[in-house]
């Protein structure tokens, strides 16, 4: 039967708005998380000008006491990891691609599918109204730990944080809902032929990133649950008062909180995977053993999450077992790591934009995994914990895959999804200038780390141990790098939008690559295939060819 002859709704509102198609609901999340990008983005300026220029009215936005700082601070970092990396890398992403690229005209569960995002999306507005709020929006970390949070005193009003905690969850069962599609379509959904090994990696890191979330998000939403009954129900379930231990919130937040790294970490490699052999013009090295260190990776994701509590009153024979498992999760990593860099050895090495963007996610991440072992490691953990460093580290680590990871997805599927080219030179002067601000911005840290200057204090002034114009100069440094991040994203916005509205029409194969997604129109049709294609081989088995012809016989093509 032909896929394209699934009934379309014709109607703007069936279509564009509450859409059923994968390919409209991953443009949905797609520009809902580049918005709320742009909130971020915002808020990292803020909080920077702030830490620069302590007391002094920031440009735009006026004095920042210190509540309204830590609002700043929890809302930044709360919107760059679960209203930013994850709706653009595994939901947008993952919609867009996983049916194309395994041969499917949809979603498994197609209205589960709209309504994953339209939950999302009523979880975007209450987050936003809770900066409303009488006291502000949520002030009690990114992590919110109790009591900060547990506290409508510290943690910005009644309502801050019971908002902020509400639209978390919300978020959280739009993407369980979205998990089990990936998962179900991924699984179940193959073209004829195609078997688990023929699938693209890309795949295989979103189906990856779906299990590690679906295993591991139940006990936050339990420690959840228990700090909402604490705040409105005069529970004591962190309360030391009535029994209760604030420890047990960092245990439930970082059991789901390290793996959640993975979950964000694995469809940034699985762009870089998809990009690196067609610009090499190879064929990927090591297929299968990148499928078991995603597996593996997964699997020891779960055993890892007391190094973040090395600090905490952990006993100390627990946290050398932590330490091994930190040390030992790193080596899948670092097989990842150098089967992206055997890939490139001796390749025909075109440098297009997604290919710089796919070596910089390399390049980054590895100082971002070399500065991870200090504070894995208990001993130099106890000096680091909690300073600067583990800012810069953090960034080193998650930017990379997040938003490294994202522009190369971006700027090779681009073509795909609108049916359009992007401008190269713009392409690469947003590579270059945003790799450069990248590192003006976070190398100050790490030196400001090693000095002892902790983080989460809104006036560097009032802390002792990095006073003087040396601190001040490196706060400056990593304010102009921040703000230079922001302005290098201009040729991004220009490069898009005027792509979209007269750009070069793409053809069906711009980048000769051998994926399925590659075979249909650009943007594709509603039902993606004419027909359902018959595969015969894996993407992975042989050299990528001059001409997508060689990969598909005529009888198989679609």
């Amino acid at each position: 039967m032909s896929t394209a002859a699934i009934a379309h709704p014709k109607s703007f509102w069936r279509e564009y708005v509450f859409s059923t198609d994968h390919k409209t609901i991953a443009k949905q999340y797609l520009s809902t998380g580049i918005f709320m990008a742009l909130v971020g983005g915002l808020l990292a300026y803020v909080m920077r000008m702030q830490l620069a220029y302590p007391g002094q009215a920031i440009p735009g936005y006026g004095t920042i006491d210190p509540q309204s700082y830590n609002a700043v601070v929890t809302m930044h970092g709360t919107i760059m990891i679960f209203w930013v990396a994850m709706p653009i890398l595994l939901a947008a992403f993952g919609n867009f691609l996983i049916p194309l690229m395994i041969g499917a005209a949809d979603m498994a569960f197609p209205r589960l599918n709209m309504l994953s995002y339209w939950i999302f999306f009523l979880s975007t507005v209450v987050l936003l109204a809770s900066f409303f709020v009488p006291g502000g929006a949520a002030a009690g970390g990114w992590t919110s730990y109790p009591p900060l949070s547990g506290s409508a005193a510290y943690s910005g009003g009644q309502w801050g944080v019971t908002l902020w905690l509400l639209a978390v969850a919300m978020e959280f069962a739009a993407f369980l809902m979205g998990g089990i599609n990936f998962i179900t379509t991924a699984i179940n959904n193959r073209a004829p032929g195609m078997k688990l090994f023929d699938m693209p990696l890309m795949v295989w890191m979103q189906l990856g990133a779906s299990i590690i979330f679906l295993f591991s998000v139940g006990p936050l939403i339990a420690g959840a649950v228990m700090l909402i009954l604490d705040r409105v129900a005069a529970t004591g379930f962190y309360n030391p008062a009535t029994g209760g231990d604030p420890i047990l919130f960092q245990h439930l937040f970082w059991f789901f909180g390290h793996p959640e790294v993975y979950v964000i970490l694995l469809p940034g490699f699985g762009a870089v995977a998809e990009v690196l052999p067609v610009f090499s013009r190879k064929p990927f090295f090591g297929y299968r053993m990148m499928v078991y260190a995603t597996i593996i990776t997964g699997v020891l994701s779960f055993i890892v999450w007391a190094h973040h509590q090395f600090i905490a009153g952990i006993d100390p024979r627990l946290a050398t077992a932590f330490s091994i498992t930190t040390i030992l999760i790193s080596v899948p990593i670092a097989v990842m790591t150098f089967a992206f860099i055997a890939t490139l050895y001796k390749g025909s090495i075109e440098l297009k934009t997604p290919m710089l963007f796919a070596l910089g996610t390399l390049v980054v991440f590895l100082l971002g995994g070399v500065t991870g072992i200090h504070l894995g490691t208990a001993a130099t953990d106890i000096y680091l914990h909690d300073t600067y460093f583990v800012v810069a580290h953090f960034h080193y680590t998650l930017i990379p895959p997040v938003f490294f990871g994202f522009f190369a997805a971006w700027y090779y599927w681009f073509p795909k999804m609108f049916g359009r080219m992007l401008n190269e030179g713009l392409g690469k002067a947003h590579f270059w200038l945003t790799f450069i601000f990248m590192h003006v911005t976070f190398i100050p840290m790490f030196l400001l780390g090693f000095g002892g200057h902790h983080r989460r204090i809104s006036n560097p002034q009032f802390f002792e141990a990095m006073q003087g114009p040396e601190a001040e100069r490196l706060q400056i440094i990593a304010t102009a790098g921040a703000i230079g991040i922001l302005l290098s994203q201009i040729p991004f916005v220009v490069n898009s939008v005027l792509s979209l509205l007269r750009g070069a029409k793409a053809p069906a194969n711009p980048w000769q690559a051998n994926t399925l997604e590659w075979t249909v129109p650009s943007p594709p049709p509603h039902g993606n295939f004419e027909t359902v294609p018959q595969v015969y081989r894996g993407p992975y088995e042989y050299s990528v060819p001059d001409r997508v012809d060689d990969w598909f016989p005529q009888d198989a093509k679609v």
